[in-house]
């Protein structure tokens, strides 16, 4: 049953497969976020080493408003993702049924804010930096250390860099040709189709969240970010519901 399927995404007990199904639906939501938040405020707001660019330019430059923006950005991800590990570990050490329920609970009201009042949000500035952008970045901070706990560091949704890499990596090997035994006994070089398989489903998840995301950004504005919240509610609130629906 579909209640049950979602359930399992967040159950304690992981599965290789619930792993990915999850990775691959906050990578949308992080896709989406991404691309059409750009088009609501100017700024990407997953992409820290981007953050990080700017300040260090911004302080060549001698912009110190933008250093600080780029900076809150940068804490404020930290922040997020401070506050899932909180969150999911206290969860942990006091028996909670489903320790991953607040986080996404925390992302999916967050969006709701987003969503509904993000236009009046943009109007108030700190330092060069809207309390939009601020928001986003914290919400991809929880999002990332959500999936990261999750998975036990195997999967992040954010991080595209990171996993173009690591395709890249992977297709060097399955491309590799073995023409000869190894010396000193090393084996044959072999790439790891399933991981290739995981990063290739997240970066096309993340990125069809972006064309997803920009076009509701486009034709709908804030609001296109109330179906992705009302979709992770629906994700964190499934296994309460498991049991009766079973």
């Amino acid at each position: 049953m579909p209640i049950q399927y979602l359930a399992s995404l967040t159950a304690p007990a992981r599965t290789a497969r619930a792993n990915l199904h999850l990775g691959v639906s906050l990578a949308f939501v992080a896709g989406a976020l991404n691309a059409g938040g750009f088009l609501a405020i100017g700024q990407y707001t997953s992409h820290m080493t981007g953050m990080l660019s700017s300040a260090a330019d911004n302080l060549v430059l001698g912009q110190a408003g933008l250093v600080a923006g780029a900076l809150l950005s940068v804490l404020a991800f930290i922040l997020g993702a401070g506050s899932t590990a909180v969150m999911v570990n206290y969860g942990r050490r006091n028996g909670a049924r489903n320790a991953y329920m607040p986080p996404l609970l925390m992302e999916a009201m967050l969006l709701l804010v987003f969503g509904l009042a993000g236009a009046n949000l943009r109007r108030h500035e700190f330092i060069d930096l809207s309390l939009t952008a601020i928001l986003l970045c914290y919400t991809m901070g929880l999002q990332n250390a959500l999936i990261t706990k999750i998975s036990n560091a195997e999967i992040r949704t954010t991080h595209v860099t990171g996993l173009v890499t690591d395709i890249g990596i992977e297709l060097g090997k399955l491309f590799y040709w073995n023409r000869e035994p190894g010396q000193a006994g090393a084996g044959p070089v072999q790439a790891n189709r399933r991981r290739l398989g995981v990063h290739l489903r997240l970066v096309a998840a993340f990125a069809i969240g972006g064309v997803a995301g920009a076009f509701g950004f486009k034709h709908v504005g804030f609001a296109a970010t109330i179906p992705l919240a009302l979709g992770l509610v629906g994700l964190s609130l499934a296994p309460a519901f498991s049991g009766a629906a079973g």
